[in-house]
Order: C-alpha cells, then sequence, then structure tokens
C-alpha cells in the first residue's frame, strides 16, 4: 500500500508538470399484368433483402478519440497503441482485432486512425484516411470529449452531434458501400464521477482539467454541481440515441445497445494515471463487448 501511495504521488507530480489538454440491393417489384378477377390486387415491391452481416471480416479501421488510442493505460500521458480495445497488440487486453484475424493477421490488416482529443467533428476526417486501406470492418467508438467540456454550455449540441455522425458516416459509404461498422455507445461518466470521488488522487487529477463539465468540484453536492452532472449524462444519453438511430439506418451498421455506457466499471478499468480512461483491464472489457456484438 505504501508502495502505491509513492507511486501515486509520483505519478500526481508528473502529471501536474504538464498539460493534458485531453479532458466511437434494390427493390424487386414484378413486371408481370395483375392478375383478373374482383379479389385481384396489385403487386407489391418486395421488401430490400438485409445484407448478411459478416462475422470474420479479413481488416479492420478504428477511429475515434483517445479511449481507442489507449491513452494512459500503460504510461502517463502517453497514447499506447498496444493496448487498445479495437487494434492493440497486448495479450492482457486481447482486442477486436486479434480475436477476429488473430494475432499475425491483426498485424497486417487492421490500423488505427484514432487521435487523443478528437470529437466527433474529427470522425469524418479520420475516416476519409482510413478507407484508403478499404478496411471490411470499421469501429467508431466517439463522443466522450464532445460531453467533456469546459462547460455544460460548450457541451456539443445534440444536432450538431447528429450531422457530425452522419457526415462521418456519409464519408464511409461514399468509398466503402458495403464495409461494416461496429458503433460503440459512449461511456458513462456519471458512473466515472462516482467511482472516483472519494479517491484523493483522482480528485486532485481531475482538478487539472479533465472532463470539467462532470468532474470539477467533485465533493460538491449542491444542487447546482448535482443539474450540473445530470445535464451532462442527460447529453451522454442523447449522444447515445443518435449513435443508435444513425446506426439503424445503415444496413451494415451495428451499434452496441448501450452495452459500453451500461457496463458497471469500477477502478480496476481505469487508468492509474488519470482516473478517467481506461486501464489495460479495462481496454480488455471494451474488446470483450465490442467482439460480442459483432459475432452475434
Amino acid at each position: 500500500m505504501r508502495k502505491r501511495r509513492q507511486v501515486a504521488r509520483a505519478v500526481f507530480a508528473a502529471v501536474t508538470a504538464a498539460v493534458l489538454g485531453v479532458a466511437g440491393c434494390d427493390a424487386v417489384g414484378g413486371d408481370s399484368p395483375d392478375p383478373s378477377g374482383t379479389g385481384a390486387q396489385s403487386a407489391r415491391p418486395s421488401p430490400k433483402p438485409t445484407p448478411a452481416w459478416d462475422r470474420s471480416p479479413a481488416s479492420i479501421a478504428a477511429v475515434g478519440d483517445s479511449i481507442t488510442t489507449g491513452f494512459d493505460a500503460c504510461t502517463v500521458l502517453q497514447d499506447c497503441p498496444e493496448a487498445s480495445w479495437a487494434t492493440g497488440s497486448s495479450p492482457q487486453v486481447d482486442s477486436l482485432a486479434v480475436r477476429l484475424l488473430g494475432k499475425a493477421k491483426a498485424a497486417r490488416n487492421s490500423w488505427n486512425y484514432a487521435v487523443t482529443g478528437a470529437r466527433m467533428a474529427d470522425v469524418a476526417g479520420q475516416l476519409d484516411r482510413a478507407v484508403a486501406r478499404s478496411p471490411e470492418l470499421v469501429t467508431v467508438m466517439a463522443g466522450a470529449n464532445d460531453a467533456c467540456r469546459e462547460t455544460t454550455g460548450a457541451m456539443t449540441p445534440v444536432a450538431d452531434f447528429r450531422a457530425q455522425f452522419e457526415e462521418a458516416m456519409g464519408t464511409l459509404r461514399d468509398a466503402l458501400p458495403r464495409a461494416q461498422v461496429y458503433v460503440a455507445s459512449v461511456p458513462n461518466l456519471m458512473r466515472l464521477w462516482e467511482q472516483g470521488r472519494t479517491n484523493p488522487m483522482s480528485k486532485q487529477v481531475w482538478g487539472l482539467g479533465i472532463c470539467p463539465s462532470m468532474l470539477s468540484d467533485p465533493d460538491s453536492l449542491t444542487t447546482a454541481a448535482n443539474q450540473r452532472r445530470a445535464t451532462v449524462q442527460e447529453r451522454v444519453e442523447a449522444y447515445n440515441r443518435v449513435l443508435e438511430e444513425v446506426c439503424e439506418k445503415d444496413r451494415r451498421c451495428r451499434f452496441d445497445d448501450g452495452a459500453v455506457y451500461d457496463y458497471r466499471f469500477g477502478t480496476a478499468q481505469l487508468s492509474q494515471w488519470d482516473w478517467f480512461h481506461p486501464s489495460v483491464d479495462g481496454q480488455a472489457r471494451l474488446a470483450e463487448i465490442a467482439y460480442r456484438t459483432v459475432t452475434n
């Protein structure tokens, strides 16, 4: 326990000295004439067939934010792509790419275009780069940074979030109409506050500017503070409805049905460096959720 405290103090000193700045077929109609008789009805087009979902894609590209880059999973204030839930190589994570492709093929046929600090507005640009690889499966995890702003008033409006996600999907579809898409829900930021609010180190690190809309003044239980957190949570839930609704309109898109949001993570799933990003164990849990969604 004493060693852990010493490590925690050293980490906090390193974090304090840095600037975080961080706070995813045509319808077929009949051509023959209508049948005769009083009971005859006009032929109706058949419904569009739903394309079969490929549970074994040959290649994967990931887009999104710092969760997908593995930020703070391995080292303070650093991306750790080998620990990424989507495309990482770490055996402790057993990423989606490794589970689907195997370790050797994942190294050759998976690519991570996520960027720490990215918001939904940045995803279209990431996809524009990813489509050059012609991936058969694209993973999207974005939205936490849209809610994690300096104030609740600075959060991305829901209408803008919808337009940005639709633009991103349009970018993908213009280039790769047959690519499959896995969309992860935005994590539960209220649970993040609940898990870390009693930890002195987490509160000190949060005070440096991590997700202030939710995590600032974590000890306060005033009406204003509770309302602020509730406003952030409502926005996250609205973002998840948008992700689900837009994904439902695309026949080759699967939303996780809120599985990431609903996952009841604990402190073991949070980075020891910032008590915000997923730890290696947290990344492994995200990989499990993605794999279940893609292969069911």
